[in-house]
């Protein structure tokens, strides 16, 4: 999901100030009784994907180390509950049996959490080489895995939930070609439920996918979702995240996921640089990633809540 270069070389140099530990926790929101609208996380931490699942509780991945951090949207309040390997977390999803999929961008894997303890379930080595193993969408039975530096997707079979022993590398055929920088990013089911939608970063392209690999470019009317990051479905209302736009794009499909119109984009002064979404209740939640931010160990980050349009 993130859309700048060189990160393998800013990875590599960075520490997290708090062992992850710089300040965090809640912003207030001024209207009583309301969850905090800001979400401080811990310096250097570098958010970029969330998950949140049926209880009042976010997961933000950090691209600096990997580590998780966990959040009570209710209070703001959270701390670091699973220490990260030294690579990426970028995609997370939570899915009804408590684990959470983690994306490991430049690590070229996909990790499996129990989402209550924090233990490491199962680690699956997707690519070897370059890659950047960005985005997660849970099906019923699969798990969707996009890569923006190599033109697949890998799908992680989940028959009756269980874990399987390895992964399935997909080509990607059709309408979706990669070119220069980040291809393949943010992904979600289509509306019918039988396709997917993936967002093409560099071109602003949106395509369904069926579980073959092969794509068909959706027909915007003319509109372009150029620096899409991540996408979230509501029934046929697809939010997509435009990161360096600092907007939400709000797009009407219909059930097929072939054709939708770009009904607004929704902007907010706290974005800075927004890479993904996820919503609880009535409202959106999305990190600042900050990608046009040189990361240090003491830079302060983010996470917003808005309205969700």
């Amino acid at each position: 999901m993130r859309s700048i270069k060189g990160l393998g070389a800013v990875l590599s140099t960075l520490v997290l100030s708090m062992a992850v530990g710089g300040p965090a926790g809640a912003v207030a929101d001024p209207r009583a009784g309301r969850p905090p609208a800001s979400i401080s996380l811990p310096d250097g931490f570098q958010p970029e994907g969330i998950a949140i699942g049926s209880d009042p509780f976010a997961f933000i991945g950090s691209m600096a180390d990997g580590s998780i951090y966990r959040a009570d949207l209710r209070t703001g309040r959270g701390a670091i509950f699973s220490r990260g390997p030294g690579t990426p977390s970028l995609g997370l999803k939570l899915d009804q049996r408590g684990r959470l999929f983690v994306a490991g961008g430049t690590g070229g894997d996909l990790r499996v959490i129990d989402a209550r303890t924090g233990k490491l379930l199962a680690s699956y080595q997707l690519a070897t080489g370059q890659a950047f193993v960005n985005d997660i969408v849970l099906t019923k039975d699969a798990a969707w895995i996009t890569d923006s530096t190599n033109p697949v997707l890998y799908e992680l079979p989940l028959r009756d939930g269980r874990l399987p022993a390895a992964a399935v590398r997909i080509p990607l055929t059709g309408d979706l070609k990669y070119g220069t920088g980040f291809n393949a990013n943010g992904i979600t089911p289509t509306p019918d439920g039988r396709g997917l939608l993936v967002v093409q970063s560099n071109t602003g392209g949106l395509f369904r996918v069926e579980p073959s690999g092969s794509t068909r470019r959706v027909n915007l009317h003319g509109e372009s979702l150029k620096e899409g990051d991540g996408l979230l479905l509501r029934g046929r209302t697809l939010y997509a995240v435009q990161n360096r736009l600092n907007a939400v794009a709000v797009v009407e499909l219909n059930a097929s996921g072939t054709d939708g119109r770009v009904l607004r984009r929704v902007s907010d002064r706290r974005f800075d640089v927004p890479a993904t979404v996820a919503a609880f209740g009535d409202r959106l939640y999305l990190p600042n990633a900050r990608f046009d931010t040189t990361p240090t160990p003491t830079t302060p980050y983010t996470a917003v809540a808005i309205p969700r349009p």
